[in-house]
């Protein structure tokens, strides 16, 4: 991406980046690059993704796909290093909303999703040097969002799995963390804005519910994912970083009082 610096704190490493061909991932993607790391982007739809990365087509709620991908990106580099968790689809409405068959749809992809690309990538991260995961929460995980119930389950779980993850894998020398992104202008959160009525005035109120003001960028996501897989960051296990503007934690009074 343009402007992104070169720091080299992940030369050597491969990580594999899930959802990376668009949105978040790509900008994932791009950071860990400019960060020194071999690149292998999976995804559903691989045709976005930057040439200078390999891309293996993969569907994370599809163990048998997820697991020739992973062995195709072994095969491929020797190696793994790192993997980023950061596939996932979005649902509105509340409890009435989704049908079963959404819910198991969300969940396999969000939070299942996880375990299988995990699972996939297991034996060569037990092998690094450098061994790191970070997975896609939200600020959903934290905050309850009005009409983001089936959403914000599934990102809660992903809290929990990080969790989970972190504590049976220490020992073996991989961290595990995740990265809770606020409202961020991304692709998929401007098809939400296109069925609003009047989606200027959503933007807005999107912008103005986190405390900065404003949409959380790609780049800064991708920045905090940088810091949590990087070997700097080597005390640093089975935490969650938010950037999210200070929506979870902070509550200013509104402006002008």
């Amino acid at each position: 991406m343009g402007g992104t610096e070169v720091t080299g704190a992940l030369d050597g490493l491969v990580a594999i980046v899930t959802g990376g061909a668009s949105g978040l991932g790509a900008a994932i993607a791009a950071r860990l690059h400019a960060d020194g790391a071999e690149i292998a982007v999976l995804d559903r739809d691989t045709s976005g993704a930057d040439a200078a990365f390999a891309a293996f087509t993969a569907d994370v709620s599809d163990r048998a796909s997820v697991d020739a991908a992973v062995a195709a990106v072994a095969e491929r580099f020797g190696r793994i290093d790192i993997v980023v968790n950061n596939a996932g689809i979005g649902a509105q409405g509340d409890v009435t909303a989704n049908d079963d068959d959404e819910w198991a749809r969300v969940l396999s992809i969000n939070v299942t999703g996880i375990a299988r690309v995990t699972a996939a990538a297991l034996p060569w991260l037990r092998k690094s040097p450098s061994a790191s995961i970070c997975n896609t929460a939200s600020i959903a995980s934290t905050t309850g969002l009005p009409q983001r119930a089936l959403y914000s389950a599934s990102k809660g779980a992903v809290e929990a799995l990080t969790r989970a993850m972190a504590t049976d894998h220490l020992r073996e020398g991989i961290r595990v963390n995740a990265v809770n992104p606020g409202t961020a202008d991304t692709p998929w959160v401007g098809r939400l804005l296109d069925t609003a009525a009047d989606p200027e005035a959503e933007r807005a109120a999107l912008a103005a519910r986190q405390p900065h003001g404003r949409l959380v960028s790609p780049s800064e996501v991708a920045a905090a994912v940088a810091y949590l897989v990087s070997p700097d960051a080597g005390s640093t296990t089975g935490t969650f970083l938010e950037v999210d503007g200070g929506m979870a934690r902070l509550r200013l009074r509104p402006v002008g009082s």
